[in-house]
Formats: structure tokens, sequence, C-alpha cells
């Protein structure tokens, strides 16, 4: 399939160097941006529901504005009851115009999120939003987020994941901080900044984490939660699970598979200087200028998780690397000449995938070019539905992750467990 890409100022805010193929993954990325909008899914309001089963129940997530006065939040529970819907859990978030209030809705399932919100909207509720819920929502508030600090603790890289689960559907975007040692951008405050839809927060390594969520402004309460995993991401430094496996491939040699970081830079390097140009080129795209630039941001765990596979004597022969992007997620391969055509880069892509399934993404994607035959290849191994768009001999693989998949040891990889 052949997609029209429109072009768009390209951004460097993260020091990665600019080449061809970024200019088209922006553009890429911004046509993905403008269909999906951020916007909750229709089928969390009025898109067909499945048949009802009588006597079936639907949990709910509703958000709405009540006054702020004696006798409002009891109106609306009269409303709600009127239509036999249970409150299983309800939040309040005072503002200055009003408060926001969060429910976790147990109705009939024949009772659709229309008539919900027309009982709400007759209570004196504003602003309403609603959506399905599951029984993971059946969590209590404080129990949810002792649980993502928990996962932040052990894992820097599980940080942008505890804010989406935090928060919802969003996007997060990390920007390093400025070369030279300046610590964050001018203007914000240490304690971040909220702005209705979107929330700036200071970085541990003085960049900025912004977070968007365009159909539904954050609430103070939500600003607050999401400083704190901010706060101990930064008191507890850098950290990266260290468990490993080791494999015999096909051949009979044996690799280790590993998480790898920041402080693997200098074989990382080394492994660059041992590939050659066209390697480089189809995994860059174009020429390599400076690799420094392109692995500190690799490695580091505040953009992904990144595996390494060395060999007995300790080298590093393959990278693979799994980036947050946005509301995306961008799987990439380096091996090393010698070690192509052995497996490797189709056990790190099995890992990638089921790291990225681990971490709840619905799908992930890969820009190559469409001479790269061992990338496509590997990608067909998945056995995942795969979706194509070339623009001028650039590639993207987006494979979606709906269908089973081997996990080949990616629990232990992406946990703190060490073997």
């Amino acid at each position: 399939m052949t997609r029209e890409v429109t072009q768009v100022p390209h951004r460097n805010d993260d020091c990665r160097p600019t080449t061809p193929w970024q200019r088209f993954a922006e553009a890429f990325r911004a046509r993905r941006s403008r269909r999906h909008e951020h916007a909750p899914p229709t089928s969390d309001t009025e898109s067909p529901a499945p048949e009802p089963v009588p006597g079936a129940n639907t949990l709910w997530r509703m958000r709405t504005t009540v006054k702020d006065e004696p006798g409002s939040l009891a109106a609306l529970c009269a409303a709600l009851a009127g239509h036999r819907v249970d409150i299983l859990s309800l939040q309040t978030h005072p503002l200055a115009a009003g408060t926001v209030d969060e429910f976790l809705l147990r109705a009939p399932g024949e009772l659709p999120a229309s008539a919900i919100i027309t009982a709400v909207s007759s209570a004196g509720g504003s602003d309403t939003w609603i959506e399905r819920a599951d029984a993971h929502d059946l969590v209590d508030a404080p129990t949810r987020v002792l649980s993502l600090a928990a996962r932040t603790a052990l894992d820097a890289a599980e940080l942008p994941l505890a804010l989406r689960q935090l928060l919802g559907r969003c996007t997060i975007r990390s920007r390093p901080a400025p070369a030279g040692g300046v610590r964050g951008p001018g203007g914000l405050p240490v304690e971040g900044a909220l702005d209705d839809t979107v929330m700036r927060l200071r970085a541990p390594e003085g960049g900025v984490i912004t977070v968007e969520r365009p159909y539904l402004p954050f609430t103070p309460t939500e600003f607050a939660r999401a400083r704190a995993l901010v706060e101990l991401d930064a008191r507890l430094g850098p950290r990266v699970p260290r468990g490993r496996d080791v494999l015999t491939l096909a051949e009979g040699s044996d690799i280790t598979v590993r998480r790898a970081d920041p402080r693997d830079l200098e074989a990382a390097r080394a492994m660059h200087d041992r590939c050659s140009a066209h390697t480089l080129r189809l995994r860059y795209h174009g020429p390599v200028g400076d690799a420094d630039r392109y692995l500190n941001h690799l490695l580091s765990p505040r953009f992904g998780r990144t595996l390494a596979v060395q060999t007995a004597s300790g080298r590093i022969v393959g990278l693979g690397h799994l980036l947050w992007d946005g509301d995306e997620t961008e799987v990439a391969l380096l091996v090393e000449d010698a070690w192509q055509r052995r497996g490797v880069g189709a056990e790190l892509l099995g890992r990638l995938v089921a790291l990225a399934r681990e971490a709840g993404c619905a799908s992930v994607y890969a820009v190559t070019q469409a001479s790269n035959t061992g990338m496509v290849a590997a990608m067909r191994g998945l056995g995942l539905p795969l979706d194509y768009q070339v623009e001028e001999g650039t590639l993207v693989i987006t494979a979606r992750l709906d269908e089973a998949v081997v996990t080949t040891g990616a629990e232990e990889l992406g946990s703190a467990s060490a073997s």
C-alpha cells in the first residue's frame, strides 16, 4: 500500500541527528496523530455495543463536574440509582469553579452510555465523560498508585508506562536537558506546570516530560500523583533489571541476551565501529555522522528498553530497541555483520514484541528500507497481522499485537529478578 506523506518540519528536540528517514518518520507520525487525535475510541460512548445479555452488568468509568454546594452529589447519586446504577467507587477533585467527581459504575447491561449521561445532566452534572471499564478498574486508586510506584522503582523504563496507566490514554514525550549542563528549560517551575490538558514535569535528568490528553483535562490530583512518580524516579536514580538469558544458536554458538543501558555505551560504540557502512545505512537509513548521539538516546531507559546480545567473551554483537514514541511504539534492530543470518535479529525482535505486549502496547512499528529483506523477514516471522506503508523506498511495517506470540523469556528480562 502506498501512502502519501505530507512534508512537516522536523523536530530535533531529543538531540538525535536528522536523516531522510527521520523526516519521513516524523511525517508518518504526524499523519497517525491527526488520524487518532488522542480522542476516546467511539466504542467508549455510542458505537454499536455487543448484544446485551439479560441480567448482565457493564462497568463504566465516568467523570462529571457538579456545583460545589450541599446536595449536588446526592442529586447525582439519586439520578443514577433511578436507573439501577451502582456506584462502586467515587473520587472527588475540588476545583475553583466546582467539583469534578470520578465514578466507577456498575450498570445494567442494556443501559446505554447515552442514558447515563442524560441522567447525570438532568441532575446537574456537566462536562460528562464516560468510557467502558474492566476488572482492573476495581482496584482502588491508592493501591493502583502504589503498584505503579513499585514497578517504577524496579525499572527506570517503566516511568512513561506508569504515567500512561495512571492517566489513561495520553501522549508522553521526553525532551532531554540542553547540552552544556543546563538543567531544564527556563520558565518551568521546579514542581512542573499544569495547563488544562497538558502537564509538564521536570525529568530526573534535567529535561522535561510532557503529558497531553486533549480529550479530558487533567485534575490537580492527577498532576500531584504524576509528579510524585517522577520525583520517586529521580530519587532512585538510574536502574535497569539485570536479568539475562543464555541461549544456544542453531550452529552451536552461545549468546547472552540482557537489558542494556548507558553503561554499555562504549561496547555499543565498538560494535558500531565493526559494522559495515551498508549495515549501518540499513539501520539508520543514512550515513551515521555521530554514533554517540544516537546511542546516548537509544540506550537511555527514559526513551524505552534496549536489549543487548553478547558473546561468551562479553562482546556486544546485537542491539534491539523498543522506543516509546508518544502513544506509538517503535522497534529497531542492529546486528553486527558477522552475526547476521544466524537468528540473532529474530530472537531480539521476538523479545521486544513480548516486552511491548507486557507493557500493554497495542502495536509496534519498524521504519526500514524496502530493500532490507532481513528486517522484513523478521517482522513476518512474528506471525502477527502486519500493515505496510511505503514512500520512496522507506517502509513502515506495523505489527498488531492482538494475537499470541511466544515470549522467549521476556518476563525475566523485563523484571527485576536476575538469573
